[in-house]
């Protein structure tokens, strides 16, 4: 499947060592398989130091699927709400090598920050959730799998 990374510069040799601790999904490379989304990560890095780069690369989850653990989540829920709270938080004891599911976009982390604030319970975070549309973000955290699994294509400055 071809997947798109957003940032400020061409990353051709990717590695999870560079990613932010308490992000969605923990520590790792994160891609999407919509371009527009990744336009959308690169023009926020643009508008902060004037470069947006979208690169582009192959990447076989099918063959990752045989060998590595992967979880998925295809909608907002109390999952994957409880492991975007874990990972926030530093306490994710998981040992997936890729997660893939919703992005927690501006909207969303509002609804997020309020459930984490305590200002709401977790139902009413749920249930204000389920009306968005999930945009999808695949966060890679094993290295080894991204060496032998993603091919640097090309990249494209917006």
């Amino acid at each position: 499947m071809i997947v798109y990374h957003g940032s400020s510069m061409r990353v051709e040799s990717p590695d999870i060592y560079h990613s932010r601790d308490n992000v969605d999904f923990g520590k790792g490379f994160y891609v999407t398989a919509y371009k527009e989304q990744a336009e959308k990560w690169a023009a926020r890095f643009k508008k902060r130091n004037g470069h947006g780069v979208v690169s582009i690369y192959e990447f076989n989850l099918d063959a990752c699927r045989e060998t590595f653990q992967i979880i998925e989540f295809d909608k907002y829920n109390n999952e994957w709400l409880d492991f975007i709270l874990a990972c926030r938080n530093a306490n994710d004891k998981s040992t997936f090598d890729v997660v893939i599911g919703g992005v927690a976009n501006d909207k969303v982390f509002n609804t997020i920050e309020l459930f984490f604030d305590g200002l709401i319970e977790k139902q009413e975070a749920i249930k204000r959730l389920r009306y968005m549309k999930p945009n999808s973000q695949i966060c890679i955290r094993n290295q080894e799998m991204m060496k032998n699994y993603l091919v640097f294509l090309k990249s494209e400055e917006i």
